[in-house]
């Protein structure tokens, strides 16, 4: 029998156990897949500590994205067959585990060329960037983004969609080390991130003018900071709040006629899913044509969930961070 990461307790990694689990045969409109890859995010751990805003109910087998293969459809289902690459996401977790059954309307076939690695963080990070930056940033062609948390799972897909679509990539980051993932994804310039004189290097980098769009999956203090750096008509795209929820000073605002934008892709899947496959079926094309591709920074196998769970909290790590459970890919 397979096993599956179990949260009985909401808490930290360490106090979970990896247990038996299936999943049984595929109900009407499901597909049951072998979990070859999942993805491992700030977000994922965040539920298991019952502290994000949607609490998930217990039992909880933690795990929003991933990828592997059919192993069976339930009735209703065309389109798959056993055997086919699949990539798959939940909004209700189930992906820390060997196997598990997915309504089909969240499962996708990997296009041809992309592995299973990349196929398991693709579609949450890319949708993200892809809404974030064409729908509530507007961004256009010659523009100018600051990319706060640039070596996460979100921030190498904001430098990627953005270089795709014309802009000119800053991206701030806390080491060396992630600053030159930043680079290779393809920034123009990075800078530090708690410099003392990081505004002055935005600037710099930026031939001495403030940005048009801030991208900030970060929070905290670093928020009301980059808010500083944007041009007249700039925007300040929230994606997250790593670090903090911020306290933004609300006449920042008015008085540099910028905007501050909640991204919540979520939340726009649900009420708009028309929207949401479009955005899908996008990411896939981009990543079939070799566009975008995540970092992969660390691999764990399932028994070793705990410390993929920890590394992705403490989010040193300079790209995504995935759970192998095989490593024929």
């Amino acid at each position: 029998m397979g096993k599956a990461v179990t949260v009985r307790a909401f808490g930290m990694p360490e106090s979970f156990a990896l247990e038996d689990f299936d999943p049984g045969p595929p109900g009407p409109g499901e597909v049951r897949a072998s979990i070859k890859v999942a993805g491992v995010s700030f977000v994922d751990v965040l539920a298991t500590t019952g502290k994000y805003q949607h609490m998930p109910a217990l039992p909880y087998i933690p795990g929003s994205e991933g990828a592997g293969l059919v192993e069976a459809v339930g009735e209703g289902v065309t389109g798959f067959a056993p055997g086919d690459r699949v990539l798959f996401s939940s909004s209700s977790g189930g992906l820390f585990a060997a196997a598990n059954n997915f309504p089909a309307s969240r499962v996708s076939r990997v296009p041809q060329g992309v592995s299973l690695e990349t196929a398991a963080v693709i579609i949450a990070n890319y949708n993200t960037a892809l809404y974030a930056l064409i729908d509530r940033g507007r961004v256009k062609p010659g523009e100018t983004m600051l990319v706060l948390g640039a070596a996460g799972g979100t921030g190498i897909a904001a430098i990627q969609v953005g270089k795709h679509l014309g802009l000119r990539i800053i991206a701030s980051a806390s080491s060396e080390q992630k600053r030159q993932a930043a680079l290779a994804a393809g920034a123009d310039a990075a800078v530090e991130t708690g410099a003392s004189d990081w505004r002055d290097q935005v600037r710099a980098a930026n031939q001495g003018r403030p940005v048009d769009v801030v991208f900030d999956p970060v929070g905290g203090s670093l928020s009301e900071l980059a808010l500083r750096t944007l041009d007249y008509d700039g925007r300040h795209l929230v994606i997250g709040f790593t670090a903090g929820i911020p306290a933004i000073p609300t006449n920042l605002a008015l008085l540099k006629s910028v905007s501050i934008v909640g991204v919540h892709l979520g939340d726009t899947m649900k009420r708009w899913p028309e929207k949401a496959d479009g955005l899908r079926a996008k990411v896939l094309e981009l990543a079939e044509q070799g566009v975008i591709a995540p970092a992969i920074a660390e691999r764990y196998p399932l028994h070793d969930f705990a410390a993929a769970m920890n590394s992705a909290r403490e989010g040193k790590a300079a790209g995504r961070i995935v759970i192998v459970n095989d490593a024929d890919q």
